[in-house]
């Protein structure tokens, strides 16, 4: 054996990679747990669980996985080396953050900070979950990451989007003043299984309403618009952003865009369902269109979503059924949902 090959065989084994995922128990969070953890990461999931669930990481077991119970907005300490910090803590539908304004304000304010500032202590590269809702109501359409937006700060939406855009300039600030490697997406609708039934979002409204005979309820005339992305296209371009060396803000999403009416018609469809669509009134602010421009990810990364939407509410619509199965059996009725 040369000596060379000695030193080789008397160096220490090299540790797993490590990663942080604040807001890890929930929708979003939880597969990105599983992705990570295929890919041989040790997982360090923290989570309040105020509006995530252990539901949705209960069937992990691996030696590899750790769940930390922890408000994110108050301090976060982690032993040992983080490589890697993906900050998704947030509630994320209309009806959490209209629900939870202080606690989705301070998430976006305290928890971006606590979380810019392990990322500085361990020398980790962090990756901030921002949302097309940093758009607003938009005036410009498609929607490109250079577009500022056009949002209402005091308007009851105004928590959700100014608690996102003041955790981008805090990001863009920690980079510049510190030099921390920061990556911001801006995630546009998207859906799968492990979404909550009642969370309010258009998706699980609709599938809850169909799958339970009730009325499927459009909002205004169902002609606004949204463009949806498979959960696992999602997952996937956020890993190819985070080893990337582009620090966005990057848009994330399915560029092919929809009616709302059109999907509540087509959800109806693929559950087998016979629920009438009925209209009520929109909501204050709710955005008449959203489709992202994703030419930067194309080019950048390499990255368009692959699943379809037939195959991907498909696949959420048997989640759906099976959770709602085992409410029933339970005894309890699901709760309304409203998109």
């Amino acid at each position: 054996m040369n000596p060379r090959s000695r030193r080789a065989s008397r160096a220490e084994p090299r540790r797993p990679r490590r990663v942080l995922i604040t807001g890890g128990a929930g929708f979003i969070g939880s597969h990105l747990c599983d992705y990570f953890l295929a890919k041989e990461f040790e997982v360090v999931c923290v989570d309040n669980l105020l509006t995530g669930t252990t539901d949705n990481i209960s069937h992990i077991r691996n030696p590899r996985f750790t769940f930390i119970s922890l408000d994110v907005t108050g301090y976060i300490y982690i032993d040992g080396p983080v490589d890697y910090i993906l900050h998704f803590a947030s509630p994320a539908s209309p009806r959490d953050y209209l629900e939870l304004p202080i606690q989705t304000l301070k998430v976006g304010s305290l928890g971006t900070h606590k979380a810019l500032g392990l990322a500085k202590a361990k020398g980790a590269k962090f990756l901030l979950a921002s949302t097309s809702e940093v758009y607003g109501d938009p005036l410009v359409h498609p929607q490109k990451e250079s577009y500022w937006g056009n949002v209402n700060p005091v308007g009851p939406r105004g928590v959700y989007d100014e608690a996102k855009r003041f955790a981008e300039a805090l990001t863009v600030a920690y980079r510049n003043a510190h030099g921390i490697d920061t990556k911001i997406v801006r995630i546009f609708n998207t859906y799968g299984p492990r979404m909550r039934l009642n969370d309010g979002r258009a998706i699980p409204a609709f599938m809850t309403q169909s799958l339970t005979g009730q009325p499927v309820t459009v909002f205004g005339d169902g002609s606004q618009t949204r463009s949806f992305c498979y959960v696992d296209d999602l997952v996937e371009g956020i890993y190819r952003l985070l080893i990337s060396r582009h620090p966005g803000p990057m848009n994330l999403g399915n560029p092919d865009e929809l009616s709302l009416l059109e999907m509540a018609r087509l959800v109806i469809r693929l559950t087998g369902g016979r629920s009438p669509i009925v209209h009520r009134p929109l909501p204050t602010d709710d955005p008449k269109v959203r489709q992202p421009d994703i030419t930067l990810a194309t080019r950048h990364l390499g990255w368009r979503p692959k699943v379809s939407l037939e195959a991907g509410l498909n696949r959420t619509v048997e989640y759906f059924r099976e959770r709602l199965g085992k409410i029933t059996r339970g005894g309890r009725r699901p709760r309304a949902s409203r998109s």
